[in-house]
């Protein structure tokens, strides 16, 4: 009966997970999309991110040696060292006795402009209460995916460290270890004990770290985490601060900010050459399709199928919520303000290639193509208070 039970369960899995499955593989490279087939049936048919208190993922890993201890990489040098003069102690540099009430307007965790389905009828006619409800679940939701995401970033970061070919970011990547299980620290801390509520890994987050976790090339691992989800997380911190009230969550993602600038800048830094000198032609188309494909599955991410089945799965079908989704001012706000993180590294690291553009552009995604990489933004750049407007480009 059991093995029943599971068969109608991975069925399910798999019609709800068809749009995701669809919009995804427009490369069509089979060689990306048969080293995304092991996550992608663990992650969306299996649940391996749901429903138990843990996951196996296996890691084939090779550990480089370096024996000269030669430092020849000196833009990586100079990120360790701003590592080792910007560590915090997350125990004393936040004000954890600051009262965090969800529900207070005047401290408001973030402003409505960035609250999904705004232009949903029957979010309109929610009364004040239910209101305050549901964009208490949205910011858990949101600080919960981060939290699985800086897992994720703790045993990438570990890895690479082991993998990467170079002294200098081996000893960066000491640092980055430090930082991620910070960031794990924190983001836990404030879901427990500030706002009492947690959320599961999405499906999308799950796939692409399975995805990162399995694969044996270091580069992978590296373009995966630093480029495409620290780059994408880095943006989305911006957002919430900047749309926020609250003082304590302003003051932790400032902290987590900083660091995760010098993370997604170590990434761009060590792949550039690397890409554009090391690997051949088809290497290099291989991480370009990869690094599309990653791009949907991030954008997928924040559908947020978890709000949906919390909150709105017994009133419109999983299809017809992507669909507002997708449309909606709060998917083109976060597009707008994450996504211009991830496209100006990949263009920087040379994994933007013409023959994709067409595929970023119907993510809404190449606008971003001009902005600032990671190597050219300052800290004033990933601090400024200010909301941005719609449709700016930083």
């Amino acid at each position: 009966m059991s093995h029943l039970v599971d068969a109608v369960r991975i069925v399910k899995n798999l019609a709800q997970s068809t749009d995701v499955i669809a919009d995804a593989s427009r490369s069509h490279n089979v060689k990306v999309m048969l080293s995304m087939l092991g996550p992608a049936a663990r992650g969306f048919l299996l649940q391996k991110g749901k429903g138990s208190h843990g996951a196996d993922i296996r890691s084939p890993q090779t550990a480089h040696f370096v024996w000269d201890y030669t430092s020849d990489l000196p833009a990586l040098n100079r990120l360790y060292e701003a590592a080792k003069r910007d560590q915090w102690n997350s125990t004393t540099a936040l004000d954890w006795s600051t009262t965090v009430d969800p529900f207070d307007e005047d401290k408001e965790l973030v402003s409505d402009a960035i609250m999904p389905l705004n232009e949903f009828r029957q979010i309109r006619t929610l009364d004040k209460e239910e209101k305050r409800r549901q964009k208490h679940g949205f910011v858990a939701w949101l600080l919960s995916q981060f939290l699985h995401g800086e897992q994720g970033a703790l045993f990438a970061a570990c890895q690479v460290t082991e993998a990467v070919p170079w002294i200098d970011g081996k000893l960066y990547g000491s640092t980055q270890v430090v930082d991620e299980g910070r960031h794990v620290e924190v983001f836990h801390r404030y879901l427990h004990e500030k706002l009492e509520k947690q959320y599961q890994i999405n499906d999308n987050l799950y796939v692409i770290i399975d995805a990162l976790m399995s694969d044996s090339r270091w580069d992978m691992k590296f373009l995966g985490m630093q480029i495409m989800i620290e780059g994408l997380a880095l943006g989305a911190f911006q957002t919430i601060r900047q749309n926020s009230k609250e003082p304590l969550l302003k003051e932790l993602l400032k902290y987590v900010i900083t660091d995760e600038a010098r993370h997604v800048h170590y990434g761009v830094v060590a792949l550039g050459n690397y890409y554009k000198e090391v690997l051949d032609a088809h290497a290099r188309k291989e991480r370009e399709d990869w690094a599309y494909e990653v791009t949907v599955l991030l954008r997928n991410r924040f559908l947020a199928h978890e709000l949906y089945d919390e909150y709105y799965g017994h009133l419109i079908s999983r299809r017809r919520w992507n669909q507002i989704i997708l449309g909606s001012a709060y998917m083109s706000f976060f597009r707008e303000t994450m996504f211009k993180r991830i496209i100006p590294n990949l263009r920087k690291i040379g994994l933007l290639p013409a023959r994709l553009h067409r595929h970023y552009e119907a993510l809404g995604l190449m606008q971003y193509a001009t902005n600032k990489d990671a190597s050219e933004l300052t800290a004033a750049d990933l601090l400024d208070d200010r909301p941005l407007p719609r449709g700016a480009a930083s």
